[in-house]
């Protein structure tokens, strides 16, 4: 059985959508003004932000996005850096991650 798709509700759709696609190459399919996007990754795995108002994940929760290497990794968390993300180093945990807060409300985790 495979997943198929996530919504994740956020407090600011446009910047979430703006955010995944300039760093994960998410691409928005559609949206309804300020308040919805359908998103698509390129192995056609579906993300839909729907707006909120309150928006408190739990502490652990994130959605994570696998690179191919190490270098990758420390590539998107440079990037992240130059534009003004409070991103720590990549580590050696249970995987060479690290971890950025986004714009919207949720947290994602860059990994090999």
């Amino acid at each position: 059985m495979k997943l198929n798709h996530l919504n994740l509700t956020v407090t600011d759709v446009s910047a979430s959508r703006d955010f995944l696609e300039k760093y994960f190459d998410m691409k928005c399919v559609g949206s309804r003004g300020n308040g919805f996007a359908v998103m698509f990754d390129d192995e056609g795995f579906v993300l839909t932000l729907m707006k909120g108002k309150n928006v408190q994940y739990p502490g652990t929760f994130h959605i994570g996005f696998p690179q191919e290497n190490e270098d990758q990794v420390d590539k998107i968390n440079q990037r992240l850096k130059e534009d003004g993300y409070e991103v720590k180093p990549p580590q050696q945990a249970h995987a060479y991650t690290f971890y950025v807060k986004a714009p919207g409300g949720f947290t994602v985790e860059v990994f090999t």
